[in-house]
């Protein structure tokens, strides 16, 4: 099968090649997903994950990508919940090779079902963002209605899924990120938008749940905002400085059958939109990958057409 794999990290996108690789064979509780659309996320070839496997011992070449959108082909010894010839979504193991490919071997419980309603496309772009914005917000957040909600990176991929889960929970979304960024992220959901470069994040007073997908100075700053009680959640590491009277979180995001459900659910009834910032083919996925023009939503590979 035609895969993108990487096999040195100092070399970063620029070391990526599209490469011939054994078609994956299944394992026990896996399936084989015949991948016709994957999602990317820019900083993956910084994971150590992409390089080692859980005893850090070296495993490239690998095959990046995390998001899929295919449909099933075979079945491993034991695998139940799933057939041949269904069409699913989900998120690939970190550790395992991904979903840059023709075919990937994926855990069955890391799928959900993908509606015939819901193109591949779509359905690449939710498992990471999707899940991101759902746990950080109501698994780790415990967000509730009436809450103030500050979302950095509003008009990127998560951000815009915070935004819009946010404020259907009933929340006052502060939506975050550069100038050009506000329509979007108003757009989006957001009730009010700050510029990072140029406004004062103090001025927009106290909130309840900062959701960080920055980090560095701007998590710092956040911290300050947290309200006695509040939550600061971060999707990029270990805060540095936790709220003076709340309490810090990081997390990484996790496969979720049931949450991806309710997310494509949402998808399906018009109350949640993707964000799809960038689409490229399998074959110029590498030079779109090492583009120099920035793209704020989810960048999608489509495989097949």
């Amino acid at each position: 099968m035609k895969a993108i794999t990487v096999t040195d990290q100092a070399a970063g996108k620029a070391g990526m090649k599209l490469s011939e690789r054994p078609e994956p064979t299944a394992a026990i509780n896996d399936v084989i997903v015949r991948i016709h659309a994957s999602g990317w996320v820019g900083t993956e070839l910084e994971w150590p994950s992409t390089w080692t496997d859980r005893r850090g011992r070296d495993r490239t070449p690998s095959i990046p990508g995390h998001e899929v959108a295919g449909v099933v082909t075979a079945l491993g010894y034991g695998t139940t919940g799933l057939s041949v010839g269904q069409r699913v979504l989900g998120l690939a193991d970190w550790y395992r090779d991904g979903t840059l490919a023709e075919y990937v071997a994926i855990e069955a419980r890391n799928l959900a079902p993908l509606p015939d309603d819901v193109d591949f496309t779509m359905g690449a772009s939710l498992p990471i963002s999707g899940l991101t914005a759902w746990q950080g917000l109501f698994q780790h957040g415990r967000l509730k209605s009436g809450q103030r909600v500050l979302a950095h990176g509003a008009a990127g991929a998560v951000g815009t899924m915070v935004t819009q889960l946010a404020r259907e929970a009933g929340a006052y979304v502060i939506g975050s990120g550069r100038a050009a960024d506000r329509q979007k992220a108003l757009d989006f959901g957001a009730h009010e938008f700050v510029d990072l470069d140029n406004d004062t994040l103090g001025d927009i007073g106290a909130v309840d749940l900062v959701f960080d997908v920055i980090g560095g100075d701007i998590g710092k700053r956040s911290a300050e905002l947290v309200s006695a009680g509040g939550t600061l959640v971060s999707a990029v590491g270990p805060v540095e400085v936790p709220p003076r009277d709340g309490k810090a979180i990081d997390f990484v995001v996790e496969a979720d059958r049931a949450q991806l459900n309710e997310i494509v659910q949402r998808v399906r009834d018009g109350r949640l939109r993707t964000n799809i910032g960038s689409n490229a083919t399998l074959d110029d996925a590498i030079a779109a990958f090492n583009s120099t023009k920035r793209s704020r939503g989810k960048t999608v590979i489509h495989v097949r057409p």
